[in-house]
């Protein structure tokens, strides 16, 4: 077994490098998400369970969105190593054909069935009405936020970490900006409560996207892509994305799949243990943004590293992630917990909402621990490394057969206390932790991938 520490400074120092602008990045996302519940609590409790509710639909497409670009990111941070631009700007054209597609799909279920997607969550006739109205102002966001999301995730990969950084910062004003004026009915604009918030989050993915988008189709030159990149054939590369990137989509689609069945159940413990959920959930985000960081970070050094040949070193760089995913676990727990209380506080909160977001707190402090952990093996170095069919295969075990029935079990058959619903729908965090261990141990997670020549 390797050291979990290592003496190399380029390492970390590389590894600082992407982790801190990506986790700042998640930093101020996450403050918008509480920009919007803040927001959107003060009109009402019903509201803010709406917005959540919806959120968990969109949250789907955003997830499997990250699917698409981190399984795209394989083979980028790979490329990348090789210096094979060719097959670096097919993989792109791959990426965004998926991307579009994914948006249509969505964008489509959206605008004819919202009434249906948010009886999937609960049957609160008042829930439902406000959580379709939101609903009806988020068709569009499905391509604005696929393509730049995608596009941030590219861009990471070949060291251009800056650019969707201050983008995200513009973005979090504009949002807030966009806010206050369309929820309160500020400065001659109508109160538009729920419909407001969502007016504020399209107009911020709207700047976002034609910033990030500008830049990469038009003005970068690491990669060199260009519109007309998108409609040129890409080969054999399809077998090459399928094999290495396709278990990444369909593993995070699982995941998806897997906290919306959370939410589901979620849903029907009653608006407030929904609207607990929505304030522990954004502290969960404050808390790991840092560990979302490191997970990137992880993907894309090992996929580098192993692009320029260096199997052992990546292997030796494996375990120091892993502690780093122990140090940084700890402390996202001990930052859940000291603000754990404040955040609760700042809601407009009933006592039993406020008891029962007490709890959900206690338990993110320690599935926290184990999510950094597995999160910076699974989403970093194991998939940087190309393990992406096992890695898929692990996600539907733990998830399907641990997580969603013990979480039921403990919710509607056993009703026990909010802690210990909360703790069994995230177990599967606490067993992929144990087994990321095994596996980074055994070797096996180092994948050949091949270049442009082999696949011409």
């Amino acid at each position: 077994m390797s050291a979990l520490f290592i003496k190399d400074k380029e390492f970390y120092k590389s590894v600082a490098k992407i982790a801190i602008p990506v986790a700042l990045q998640g930093l101020i996302t996450t403050g918008v998400n509480v920009m919007d519940t803040v927001m959107v609590g003060m009109v009402g409790e019903t509201q803010l369970s709406a917005v959540s509710l919806a959120n968990q639909f969109i949250n789907i497409f955003h997830i499997f969105c990250m699917g698409i670009g981190m399984g795209a990111s394989v083979l980028v941070a790979r490329y990348y190593g090789m210096n094979d631009k060719p097959a670096l700007k097919k993989t792109l054209s791959i990426m965004f054909r998926l991307c579009l597609v994914m948006s249509t799909l969505f964008a489509v279920a959206t605008a004819v069935a919202p009434k249906l997607i948010m009886k999937i969550y609960t049957n609160d006739s008042s829930i439902i009405s406000y959580g379709v109205e939101y609903l009806n102002y988020s068709i569009v966001t499905y391509f604005l936020l696929g393509l730049a999301l995608t596009s941030t995730i590219v861009l990471r990969n070949v060291g251009q970490v800056r650019i969707p950084l201050y983008t995200s910062v513009a973005a979090f004003f504009v949002n807030v900006g966009a806010n206050y004026i369309f929820i309160f009915g500020k400065f001659g604009a109508p109160e538009m409560g729920v419909a407001g918030a969502a007016v504020g989050t399209l107009i911020s993915r709207i700047f976002e996207f034609a910033v990030i988008c500008g830049y990469l189709f038009f003005k970068d030159k690491e990669i060199g892509f260009r519109i007309r990149h998108l409609f040129e054939p890409v080969g054999k590369l399809w077998k090459e994305y399928i094999r290495m990137s396709i278990p990444v989509l369909v593993s995070d689609g699982i995941l998806a799949l897997g906290n919306n069945s959370v939410a589901m159940v979620i849903g029907r413990l009653g608006e407030s243990f929904v609207a607990a959920n929505a304030v522990t959930t954004v502290t969960q985000q404050l808390s790991s943004v840092f560990i979302q960081g490191f997970s990137q970070s992880g993907a894309i050094v090992t996929g580098r590293t192993l692009g320029e040949g260096e199997k052992e070193k990546a292997f030796r760089q494996g375990y120091a992630f892993l502690g780093l995913g122990i140090v940084f676990g700890a402390i996202a727990a001990i930052i859940a917990f000291v603000i754990s209380e404040p955040m609760i506080l700042a809601y407009d909160l009933s006592e039993e909402t406020r008891d029962l977001a007490r709890q959900l707190m206690l338990a993110i402090c320690v599935i926290i621990f184990f999510q950094a952990t597995n999160s910076i093996m699974t989403k970093g170095v194991l998939r940087g490394g190309g393990d992406t069919k096992m890695l898929m295969l692990a996600d539907n075990i733990f998830l399907w057969i641990a997580s969603v029935p013990l979480g039921i079990l403990a919710g509607f058959v056993l009703h026990l206390p909010a802690f210990w619903i909360y703790f069994f729908l995230k177990v599967d965090q606490v067993l992929k932790a144990i087994w990321c261990l095994v596996r980074l141990k055994s070797g096996k997670w180092i994948k050949k991938i091949k270049s442009s020549k082999e696949l011409s």
